[in-house]
C-alpha cells in the first residue's frame, strides 16, 4: 500500500493530546504515513508537520472570537492552501466546529473525504449544525455515549469509538483515605488551558482561595499551569492575587494534583473528566463575558455544563456559574466539602463509576481503522 496523506486540525490544547495520540494509532497501521495540519507540540512530538500552531487560535465564549479574527481568517487561509497544495487522502477534525466545518467544505469540493473526531456539542447548542455535517462529512468518530444516539437520529455514519482518556488513565483502584484528611488538606486549582479562561478565572480563583485558606488550617494548594500558558501572564496573577498563600504551580501533567488533592477547583472542560476517572471531587467553575453568557442562556439545551454530570445524568460535580462562580461561593463549597470526608470518599467512588459509561480503552486504534476504511473506500469510488 503506498503511504497516505492525513491532514488533522486540532484547535485546542485537548485536541492537540488527542491528535497526538491519533497520529500513534495511524503510524502503528502505517508507518510511513505523511501527517501535516493544526497542532500543537504533542502532535508536533509524534512528527505531525505543523502549518499552523492551534495555540494562536484558541478562544472562549461566543464572543472572545472577535479580537482573534485575523489571526483566525490568516490560518484558515494557510489551510486552504495546504489542502490544495498537498491534497490528503484523509481530513481528519478534532472538534472546533466553527474553523472545522469552513474547511470541511474546501475538501468537500476537493473531493477530500472527511472524518471528524470528537463531535462538536451541537447536541448542546445549535442543533441545527447536524445538517451541515450530514452535508460535509463523511463519518462521526464520537467519545460520549449519548452522541451516538442523536447523529443516528438524525442519519449521519457514527461509530461510538469510547474516550481517549481511558487511553491514558488506567483503572484506579482507589487513593490512599489520608488525602480527606481535613487537618492537612492540599486543594488543586486548575483555571484551564486557554489564555481567556487563565486571566478570567484564576484571579477569581486564587481570591477563593484565600478565603479557602482563612478558613481551614494548614492548607495547600496546587495550581496546574498548562503549557500553553506564557510563563509571564501567571507570573502577573499571582502577584496580585496569591498573597502569603502557600501554593505550588504544577506544570505540564495534571495527574500529580488529582492524586494529591482532595478537592479540586477546576474549569469546565475534558479536565474535570480527567478528575472523575482519578476519582477526585471536583467544584466546576465557568465564567465567561456577559454577552456569552447572555447569548448561551437562551441556546443551550442541556441541564448541566460538565461533561461528568451530562454522562452520569446527575450533579455528581457542584458547578458555579457566572455570579455563582464568585470568590465567596467558591471558597464556602470547597470548605463544605473537604470539612465531610465521608461523603469525598463516597463521591470518589460514584466518580470512579462514570469509567464504566465511557466505552473501552483503545479509541485512537478505533479511529485509525476508520480512517484507513474511509480512504479504501475511497479509493474504490
Amino acid at each position: 500500500m503506498s503511504s497516505k496523506r492525513f491532514m488533522i486540525i486540532a484547535g485546542e490544547a485537548s485536541g492537540d493530546m488527542h491528535g497526538a495520540r491519533l497520529v500513534r494509532a495511524i503510524r502503528k497501521r502505517s508507518p510511513d504515513a505523511f501527517v501535516f495540519g493544526v497542532g500543537a507540540n504533542a502532535m508536533q512530538g509524534e512528527g505531525t508537520r505543523i502549518i499552523v500552531d492551534s495555540r494562536e487560535l484558541s478562544v472562549v465564549g461566543l464572543t472572545e472570537v472577535i479580537s482573534k479574527l485575523p489571526t483566525i481568517y490568516r490560518a484558515m487561509g494557510l489551510v486552504k492552501k495546504s489542502l490544495h497544495r498537498l491534497r490528503p487522502d484523509l481530513l481528519i477534525l478534532i472538534d472546533f466546529p466553527d474553523f472545522n466545518f469552513r474547511v470541511a467544505a474546501v475538501a468537500k469540493k476537493l473531493k477530500i473525504p472527511v472524518l471528524y473526531y470528537i463531535s462538536p456539542q451541537i447536541w448542546a447548542w445549535r442543533q441545527n449544525r447536524v445538517k451541515k455535517i450530514k452535508r460535509l462529512v463523511d463519518h462521526m468518530a464520537v467519545i460520549l455515549p449519548f452522541e451516538a444516539s442523536f447523529y443516528r437520529k438524525h442519519g449521519v455514519p457514527v461509530t461510538f469509538v469510547g474516550h481517549p482518556l481511558l487511553d491514558r488513565i488506567p483503572p484506579a483502584i482507589g487513593h490512599d483515605s489520608n488525602r480527606y484528611n481535613s487537618e492537612k488538606p492540599v486543594i488543586g486549582l486548575l483555571p484551564g488551558s486557554r489564555e481567556k479562561e487563565v486571566t478570567t478565572l484564576l484571579p477569581v480563583i486564587l481570591q477563593a482561595a484565600q478565603r479557602i485558606d482563612n478558613g481551614l488550617p494548614a492548607v495547600k494548594f496546587l495550581v496546574s499551569c498548562s503549557t500553553s500558558i506564557k510563563e509571564d501572564l501567571l507570573e502577573d496573577i499571582f502577584r496580585q492575587y496569591a498573597g502569603s498563600l502557600d501554593v505550588s504551580i504544577v506544570k505540564g501533567p495534571v495527574e500529580p494534583i488529582f492524586k494529591e488533592s482532595c478537592v479540586l477547583v477546576g474549569a469546565s472542560g475534558t479536565v474535570t473528566l480527567e478528575a472523575a476517572l482519578h476519582g477526585t471531587p471536583t467544584v466546576i467553575v465557568y465564567k465567561v463575558s456577559p454577552l456569552s453568557y447572555w447569548l448561551g442562556k437562551r441556546l443551550i439545551k442541556v441541564d448541566f455544563i460538565g461533561l461528568v454530570n451530562l454522562i452520569a445524568k446527575k450533579p455528581l460535580m457542584p458547578e458555579l456559574i457566572q455570579e455563582d462562580a464568585s470568590p465567596q461561593t467558591i471558597a464556602e463549597t470547597v470548605i463544605r466539602m473537604v470539612s465531610e470526608p465521608e461523603k469525598l470518599r463516597q463521591l470518589e467512588k460514584e466518580l470512579l463509576g462514570v469509567r464504566e459509561l465511557l466505552g473501552g480503552a483503545g479509541a485512537s486504534d478505533r479511529v485509525a481503522k476508520i480512517a484507513f476504511d474511509l480512504i479504501h473506500r475511497s479509493e474504490r469510488n
